[in-house]
């Protein structure tokens, strides 16, 4: 198995060969590359690409894999680079298979209810492709750009998943190959299976390093007739937090719970150049609820507010106008951009039991004190996803601080019953905490299985896992 130093260069025979299998106008080797050099990571260090090949079809990412495995070069699989842990950065150079030329929707099946696309598919394209079908695609991470194929690799989440969960519930099915060029087929066009392992589920979150996945086969359901926005400030977040068992205890299921804090708030809004309403409190709620109607709408707002009021919430605001209701969601869609602009360190995306909540922020955030490092907090009240941005302006000290830091709020959420990710995987950002959440047998296991997949390390190597 190869390890870092036993990676064989892209030679310019390597190069010919690549472009005898994909053609010559999808092989890079100029300028270019740098923009495959990066995801959105954070302060990351960029790492060039020595070819970047652009596919068009499944067999040519077989051959394209079946050539790298033979001469031992790593390939990171790339889709719209919008990852937040460094997951599709080629980090021992290589080959970048980026697969925004495999972007087709394939169909629309509104009898069974199934999407069929390709990896490069945008959120976006699936969100339209859908509506004019009468259908609705609800996982909705944040970033539209992303394409569906990072987001099966990642199990990509967000503000939605309290009700509908994460990308794996909807995942029927993938095409995918593996490392040595084979082209797999998992799942279809079914709910239940008990047939053999489910190497659909083994695949996702796997962030591309035991094969490259092509084309998913997607869930689909009837859109909500009616969606509305609650926003509820508090005094502090215990009161706020302490509201969401009520509420699910109730039989009420909310689309998503998010929560913020006043710190966050401001600095929101000064990114955004407006104020919010009820912008002066300490801790807020911001419920996303749906129904068939008006009069579904109502009974859950009904409820839900005497629950909050009961728990120390100062009011219950709801958006006046579909414009107001659209505004308070960008203001959450918008909050990490806002910090980054304001000079972020690194980010966490932690995720703890519902009810840690508030004493996980208080303990990240008191730690942060003790390291002179502020912790700004924003996240998934209804799901413990907890998303934590470790602010200051960036030196080689604080830099090293930063990841000490990270590391203790790590291990503060896994006391707590928690993990390490919700939502955005490990990449190599955050691979060297996986012994705070994993024992070394689990460990060994992760390893056995990238084995079995790609027992010659090509695959993304460096994420997830170290060698």
């Amino acid at each position: 198995m190869a390890v870092p130093g036993q990676y064989n260069k892209v030679t310019d025979e390597i190069i010919a060969l690549l472009a005898d299998i994909a053609g010559e106008k999808n092989v890079v080797t100029g300028d270019e590359r740098e923009n495959y050099s990066h995801d959105e990571l954070l302060g990351a260090k960029p790492f060039i690409p020595e070819v970047v090949v652009k596919p068009e079809n499944s067999s040519t990412v077989a051959g394209i894999l079946k050539l790298a495995n033979q001469r031992i070069i790593p390939v990171t699989p790339r889709g719209g680079g919008t990852g937040l842990s460094g997951g599709v950065t080629p980090i021992y150079g290589g080959i970048v298979l980026s697969l925004e030329k495999m972007n087709k929707i394939l169909e629309i099946d509104n009898v069974n209810f199934v999407a069929n696309v390709e990896a490069g598919v945008t959120l976006s394209e699936l969100y339209q492709a859908a509506s004019e079908q009468g259908l609705y695609y609800p996982i909705y991470p944040g970033e539209a750009s992303a394409c569906i194929g990072g987001n099966v690799a990642t199990n990509a989440a967000g503000m939605k998943a309290v009700k509908y969960g994460v990308t794996r519930h909807f995942v029927l099915g993938l095409e995918a190959v593996l490392p040595t060029g084979e082209i797999i087929q998992t799942g279809g066009r079914y709910i239940k299976c008990s047939t053999g392992y489910d190497l659909t589920q083994l695949i996702i979150g796997s962030e591309g390093t035991l094969a490259v996945i092509t084309k998913v086969l997607l869930k689909l359901i009837p859109p909500p007739g009616k969606t509305e926005i609650l926003f509820i400030p508090f005094n502090n977040l215990h009161d706020a937090i302490s509201c969401v068992p009520e509420i699910l205890k109730r039989g009420i299921l909310p689309v998503g719970i998010e929560f913020m804090q006043k710190d966050i708030i401001s600095i929101t809004e000064q990114y955004l150049e407006r104020e919010i309403p009820m912008h002066d409190y300490e801790a807020y709620l911001m419920l996303i609820i749906e129904g068939n109607n008006e009069d579904e709408i109502h009974q859950q707002a009904n409820e839900i507010g005497p629950i909050c009021l009961n728990n120390g919430a100062i009011d219950i605001f709801i958006p006046p106008s579909e414009r107001a209701k659209r505004n308070l969601i960008e203001f959450r869609e918008k909050v990490y951009f806002a910090l980054q602009k304001f000079g972020t360190l690194d980010i966490a995306d932690v995720i703890v039991p519902r009810s840690n909540i508030a004493d996980f922020v208080e303990k990240s955030q008191k730690i942060g004190v003790e390291y002179g490092i502020p912790v700004r907090v924003v996240g998934h009240a209804g799901d413990g996803n907890v998303h934590l941005c470790l602010m200051g302006q960036e030196t080689e000290e604080l830099k090293k601080k930063s990841k000490e830091l990270l590391g203790k709020i790590i291990q503060v959420g896994v006391s707590l019953g928690g993990t390490i990710s919700g939502e955005h995987g490990l990449g190599y950002a955050k691979r060297d905490y996986l012994h705070i959440a994993f024992d070394s047998d689990k460990i060994e296991l992760m390893k056995r299985l990238k084995k079995a997949f790609d027992p010659n390390n090509i695959m993304n190597p460096g994420k997830v896992l170290s060698f």
